[in-house]
């Protein structure tokens, strides 16, 4: 097995390093504390190719392969796990899927905006009664002929207020279950599209979370993603490369921790020494370390499998599961490692704490990796 990178897997890594070093550490706990998008920095992002790595040059991408995509991603949420979902899901959810799935037609009027940076997308799957039960579907798309009318809520929309174009999930066929939903290219502005307050949230504060209201709004067919019935599949094809993004945000927001961890624990003494001698201290990054490594070669694997055309449905639910874990366990022991500066705003571990619990809930729980993971062992 060869685990060196590519020179050109190096020179991503280091340009993603320098970006969220240089302009995404300026800032990152106001924005935070005031629950501001990233808005400079994500339009840098976008001027440096981070919004559509994976698409098409043809597409306005940067035709990267998926483990340049994961070593940007652990890069900036090592600093800012905020900008770095509105990456994975630019990259993840919105653009794969629309090149994966979408017509020419789509590719061209919506696919090369996105992959370019013009603008940003959302993925709406997730409503008040549908978030790991993703087959019971609310919101409802009535075929009309040559358009569909939407009606019905979304829930927990990342990039909901500050996203131009949507991919919706609706049920048209209510009795077909699961078989009768359709994904739907929704833009901003459409008639009766509205969008609701901004969630006040635990962590990721700076990313842009909202729920959105469909109030007869009329799409036209040519906006349907795939065949009659397809956006059940679609979603479920497009979220299990989605939670390679997210394991390389946990596995970034675990290492950006312990560096910090590791730091200071050089720094600091106590007991006339600096704590990293003691070896309660020691045993603590030692753990740290090798949990991250393990966390890591599970993220590369996943990313390695999806380049390679290898089914990563399994390894792509590992990798979310241990690495989201990782970092929730991570982040918890650099707090106790600074001690009461731990605690501290200043010294951001106590967001990275807060910002690794949303990586075992979203795009699929923790306990829904477990049910991927296990249908996957008993079906060998």
């Amino acid at each position: 097995m060869d685990f060196s990178l590519s020179e050109e897997q190096v020179m991503i890594q280091q340009a993603a390093r320098d970006f969220a070093q240089q302009e995404l550490l300026p800032g990152v706990i106001e924005r935070d504390d005031a629950q501001k998008f990233p808005k400079e920095q994500v339009k840098k992002m976008a001027e440096l190719g981070f919004l559509g790595m994976m698409v098409d040059p043809k597409y306005g991408g940067s035709g990267l392969d998926t483990i340049s995509y994961v070593l940007a991603m652990e890069e900036l949420s090592k600093v800012d796990a905020s900008a770095s979902v509105i990456v994975s899901v630019n990259n993840s959810l919105v653009c794969w899927g629309l090149e994966n799935f979408g017509t020419e037609d789509q590719k061209q009027k919506y696919l090369k905006r996105l992959a370019s940076g013009d603008c940003i997308g959302a993925f709406c799957l997730s409503e008040p009664e549908a978030g790991s039960d993703a087959t019971s579907q609310k919101t409802t798309a009535i075929d009309k002929g040559d358009h569909y009318v939407i009606n019905g809520t979304k829930n927990w929309i990342t990039n909901g207020g500050t996203a131009e174009i949507y991919l919706v999930m609706a049920q048209t066929h209510k009795e077909k279950g699961h078989k009768g939903i359709n994904a739907l290219i929704v833009e901003k502005g459409m008639k009766g599209f509205e969008i609701g307050p901004k969630e006040n949230k635990l962590g990721i504060r700076g990313s842009d979370t909202h729920s959105l209201n469909f109030n007869d709004v009329k799409v036209p067919k040519e906006n349907r993603i795939g065949e009659d019935g397809f956006g059940f599949k679609f979603a479920m094809k497009t979220l299990a490369g989605g939670r390679i993004g997210i394991a390389a945000q946990a596995l970034g927001i675990a290492a950006g921790a312990y560096e910090l961890a590791l730091k200071y624990s050089k720094q600091r003494k106590a007991f006339g020494t600096e704590i990293s001698n003691h070896q309660a201290i020691a045993f603590k990054l030692a753990d740290m370390h090798t949990q991250i490594e393990a966390a890591r070669n599970l993220v590369y694997k996943a990313a390695w499998e999806k380049d390679h055309g290898i089914n990563y449905d399994q390894s792509s639910a590992m990798a979310k599961l241990f690495a989201s874990q990782v970092a929730m366990d991570t982040t918890i022991e650099a707090v106790q490692i600074h001690g009461g500066y731990g605690f501290v705003k200043e010294y951001h571990v106590e967001r990275m704490m807060r910002d690794a619990k949303i990586t075992q809930i979203y795009e699929g729980t923790s306990e829904i990796q477990k049910i991927v993971i296990s249908r996957g062992i008993l079906r060998d």
